[in-house]
C-alpha cells in the first residue's frame, strides 16, 4: 500500500543519514514504536494486577520471612 505523509525538512535529513531509504526506516520505526505501545500497555496491566493483590502477597511474603527466620 502507498500513502504519503509530510515531514519537517530537518527530521528527513536526520533519517536520510541513516536511511537513505525513507520507506524501510519508516516502517522498521513504526513497528519498533507499535511493539514499544504494547510492551507498555502489557507492564501497566501486569502492575494493575500486582497493586490490586498487592496486600496479600506483602502478607505472604512477611510469612516466608517469618518461617525463614524459625528455621
Amino acid at each position: 500500500m502507498k500513502t504519503s505523509v509530510t515531514l519537517p525538512r530537518d527530521l528527513l535529513q536526520e533519517i536520510d543519514n541513516v536511511d537513505p531509504n525513507r520507506s524501510n526506516f519508516l516502517e522498521r520505526a513504526a513497528r519498533k514504536y507499535l511493539l514499544e505501545l504494547a510492551r507498555d500497555q502489557r507492564n501497566q496491566r501486569d502492575a494493575e494486577i500486582l497493586n490490586r493483590h498487592a496486600e496479600s502477597l506483602n502478607r505472604e511474603a512477611l510469612d516466608v520471612l517469618e518461617y525463614q527466620d524459625l528455621g
